[in-house]
């Protein structure tokens, strides 16, 4: 298959005044060794190669005053917010809830709330008064308190970063042009669980 990249927008000046940077779903199950992903068999490489781009990048939006705000997936532990039986949202998320390990001995469920597979990595952990936003579908806005935070810090533009790619990334980026901000995705800051050409996809598209 070819894919056609269409001409690159011209590119444009982030006003930090303006600007916020979103970190969306780098946590525990998506991109650590004994999360949900690496223990049912998924491949966590694409996603981990991000995590050294998103801290350049969180160390360079921080220096120049720009709010840094994290995204994290999870359910109530009772999973009475992951959707009836049946519909779209638990079809895909049959996993949820399995038990699990954390590397220091603790027990974990998948994606849920509360448990170290849902905490945001190491690596990237946000600084004390950096807003976490939990979200239990695929899009940050749905069901959140995403667009008021943001209105509250008077961005009007966002950095994308985060995981994956073609899922989560994609539907956020949809629904923020849906409340009219404008959105900057950061190509090396986002990859995919499913397959290189999926993130290609969506940087076609955006």
């Amino acid at each position: 298959m070819t894919v056609t990249v269409p001409a690159r927008p011209e590119p444009f000046a982030l006003d930090p005044a303006t600007t916020a940077v979103l970190v969306i779903d780098m946590q525990n199950d998506f991109a650590s060794p004994g999360g949900g992903v690496d223990t049912s068999g998924g491949d966590i490489t694409p996603v981990r190669a991000t995590v050294a781009p998103i801290a350049r990048t969180l160390a360079a939006a921080r220096a120049a005053g720009l709010p840094v705000v994290y995204i994290a997936h999870g359910y109530a532990p009772d999973l009475s917010d992951l959707g009836p039986e049946g519909t779209k949202n638990r079809l895909v998320h049959a996993d949820v809830g399995r038990a699990t390990t954390a590397p220091d001995g603790t027990p974990g469920r998948v994606l849920v709330r509360g448990t170290w597979n849902t905490e945001v990595i190491r690596e990237l952990a946000p600084e004390p008064g950096d807003p976490v936003v939990g979200k239990t579908r695929f899009g940050a806005f749905h069901g959140t308190e995403l667009d008021a935070l943001l209105r509250g810090l008077g961005a009007r533009t966002l950095v994308v970063t985060g995981c994956t790619t073609s899922v989560c990334v994609e539907s956020t980026v949809r629904e923020a042009a849906f409340l009219d901000y404008r959105t900057l995705l950061l190509a090396d800051c986002t990859d995919e669980i499913q397959g290189r050409a999926h993130h290609e996809s969506t940087l076609v598209l955006v």
